[in-house]
């Protein structure tokens, strides 16, 4: 039983699936001389320093980086998600999908992160464990993963935009307290303003306007 070597060969937005989900092309080839089964768990990682970036997404990014000033010693690798997946047996090559699920949830760094680009491409690395099934000549073998197994891959910012815009079309999502909902519906209703939008946009130029 041989190291398993991977290579992303692109990415799609899903088209159905019950949360926004992007398809990663997997290549997956193994030298060994038996079929096998694999249980997978794969880690992603943004790595925005290996980027450039505009003054706009520089000023998107100022709650995450800080200063641009200091971003040598903040724009450091971070968790994007972690995901499992039981391969199909197959001997020596294996073409399928890694199914991602994305949250726009602006609590999240990587939603943060992802929603403040707006062209060119996100640089990962995906890193792989895991358990190799495979029968031997009297019994099944086992075996992991190897720790260091890991492949690069330059994700499209159109290619995550794409995906945002079929399940949030030119929208986002913010979680809020019950206490601040309520506060927003208050000022909603007494200032009769129909949609929240304008809501967020009168207290923006309210706090503008101070």
């Amino acid at each position: 039983m041989t190291g398993l070597r991977f290579h992303v060969a692109g990415a799609e937005a899903a088209r159905y699936a019950a949360v926004p989900t992007l398809l990663f092309h997997l290549h997956v080839a193994d030298g060994g001389p038996a079929p096998i089964d694999v249980a997978l768990r794969c880690q992603i990682r943004i790595e925005p320093h290996r980027r450039r970036y505009t003054p706009t997404e520089e000023h998107r990014l100022l709650e995450l980086f800080g200063e641009t000033p200091r971003w040598g010693d903040t724009v450091k690798p971070f968790l994007w998600t972690n995901v499992s997946v039981m391969l199909p047996q197959f001997q020596g090559e294996l073409r399928t999908d890694l199914a991602v699920p994305c949250s726009y949830d602006f609590d999240v760094a990587a939603a943060k992160y992802l929603h403040a680009l707006d062209d060119g491409d996100i640089p990962l690395v995906l890193l792989f464990s895991g358990t190799i099934f495979s029968q031997g000549p009297a019994r099944l073998q086992i075996a992991q993963v190897p720790w260091n197994t890991e492949t690069t891959y330059r994700l499209p910012v159109c290619v995550w935009r794409t995906l945002m815009d079929q399940y949030f079309p030119n929208s986002g999502w913010l979680r809020l307290q019950r206490e601040s909902l309520d506060g927003l519906l208050r000022f909603k209703a007494a200032h009769a303003i129909p949609t929240w939008d304008g809501v967020v946009d009168r207290l923006l130029k309210d706090a503008g306007a101070a």
